[in-house]
């Protein structure tokens, strides 16, 4: 039996190799610790390494495959969160109030991960709270981006998206109320899939602050990985009211589909000529893959923005953790004490209002999308930028809020809808650029589909997977 190189392979190749005995998942996930250890000391993607668990629950996959089982996921290694519940670990959020939590159970995709064969090997780095647009805490400190360890891979699964970008695992599992689980895999060079909310249950975990938008969300070097957990992942459970099944797949060829193209995804957002470049050469390769593309913007509701939705984020916080802050302010990450501080000040009817705006544009992309098959458009309007600020100050030669490089996700957790990043060529720097797919709700395997076809069209400026 042979043991795997020092260089990742993909998680669909490790469970190939070990279903079929040509290795194991010991091997794999030695090798994945191995990889860790020498690679995460200057990316500070993971904060706990489950080195002894890993090798026992490896031992317990090769077992499993040695009675007969037929695992989608046999022996890969998977990075996990560190908001999401591994059971009997130590999971923190970010935050001095959980330094010292110990979880009581897995969350559900962390059950199904370990059902499908999968080996847990440790907890990645996480904005407080996942709060926050970059991936610092002051727990942890920050993660670098794998190319450039003087930048950030944005947040808040900037440790997921810089473990699986820097080779250390092919897959991890983070989660995305506003892009968290886009924006990072975008600006390192990895895929990252928001499922429609509900499609992979969520809990038990902790209690969010992003009540009815935040979801469990893959992140791989490549569609067909991403894919794969997807499926280990999806349908509902009794557990969590709120989770759906979803349509079944769909095999149509690229030119029955009809695909709307949005520069700025119909918002008045100024975009880095070097991404704008980047998408528009995507595009351009998706026609001549056979893609109808249509230039259509989608029309939301009057006044919306990222800031007149914020409201349901810092309100949220401030009923989960506002006593505490009112007791020591010094607890938290400066810049989500400040979060708390807004939402304390919040009357009922400005959180109110910004619930129905939220709706508004859950019936405007549903809407847009009703005679569409897909909408594309750039994840970030940025490439990465500096480790020690939130945000560009300019972005499309304008002065810009520090939030301004998050503004073409959160819209589609409103939605609640599916969107997958996939890198789509680089930048300034050689800096890595993402597409965003956006599909209807509960139309996520349309979404993986199309991605697929985009990754072979991009294979000219982004060949193969990863960094």
């Amino acid at each position: 039996m042979s043991s795997f190189p020092p260089a990742a392979t993909t998680a669909a190749a490790i469970a190939a190799a070990v279903r079929a005995g040509a290795a194991s998942a010991s091997s794999a996930t030695e090798a994945a610790l191995a990889r860790i250890a020498a690679g995460n000391p200057a990316l500070n993607a993971f904060v706990a390494v489950h080195h002894q668990d890993a090798l026992a629950q490896a031992e317990a996959v090769d077992r499993r495959i040695g009675t007969g089982e037929t695992l989608p996921l046999a022996g890969v290694p998977v990075a996990i969160k560190d908001t999401i519940w591994v059971a009997g670990q130590r999971v923190t959020q970010g935050s001095r109030l959980f330094a010292d939590f110990r979880a009581p159970a897995d969350a559900i995709a962390v059950e199904r991960l370990r059902a499908a064969g999968a080996v847990i090997v440790g907890m990645t780095n996480s904005s407080e709270f996942a709060c926050k647009g970059v991936t610092t805490n002051p727990l942890f400190g920050p993660t670098r981006h794998p190319m450039d360890p003087r930048l950030t891979p944005g947040g808040s699964s900037g440790g997921p998206a810089a473990a699986v970008a820097g080779g250390l695992v092919p897959l991890a599992l983070g989660t995305d109320a506003g892009g968290s689980s886009r924006r990072p895999p975008a600006h390192v060079g990895a895929v990252g899939f928001k499922p429609s909310f509900g499609a992979i249950p969520y809990g038990p975990g902790f209690a969010e602050p992003f009540v009815g938008l935040a979801v469990m969300a893959p992140i791989a070097a490549d569609v067909a990985d991403a894919a794969l957990m997807f499926e280990a992942l999806a349908g509902p459970d009794p557990r969590d009211p709120d989770s759906v099944a979803i349509a079944s797949d769909e095999d149509r060829p690229a030119g029955t589909l009809t695909v709307a193209y949005s520069p700025r995804l119909g918002l008045d957002a100024p975009v880095d000529e070097d991404v704008r470049d980047a998408v528009e050469r995507a595009v351009e390769a998706l026609e001549r893959a056979g893609v109808r593309i249509l230039r259509r913007d989608p029309v939301w509701p009057a006044g919306v923005t990222e800031t007149a939705l914020m409201p349901l984020q810092h309100a949220g916080l401030a009923a989960l953790y506002g006593d505490a802050f009112r007791r020591d302010p010094a607890l938290f990450d400066p810049d989500i004490a400040a979060q708390i501080e807004r939402g304390l000040s919040l009357s009922g009817a400005e959180v109110a209002a910004a619930q129905i705006l939220s709706a508004e544009v859950a019936r405007a992309l549903a809407a847009f999308l009703a005679d569409t098959d897909l909408l594309v458009g750039p994840t970030t309007p940025c490439v990465a930028w500096p480790l020690d600020r939130l945000g560009p100050a300019v972005i499309g030669g304008q002065p810009v809020p520090p939030r301004a490089h998050a503004v073409f996700t959160p819209l589609v957790n409103h939605a609640k809808a599916p969107a997958l990043s996939l890198p789509c060529g680089r930048g300034r720097d050689r800096l890595p650029v993402g597409l965003q797919i956006v599909g209807p709700r509960g139309f996520d395997r349309r979404v993986l589909r199309f991605a697929a076809i985009a990754e072979r069209a991009f294979a000219e400026f982004w060949p193969g997977a990863g960094l």
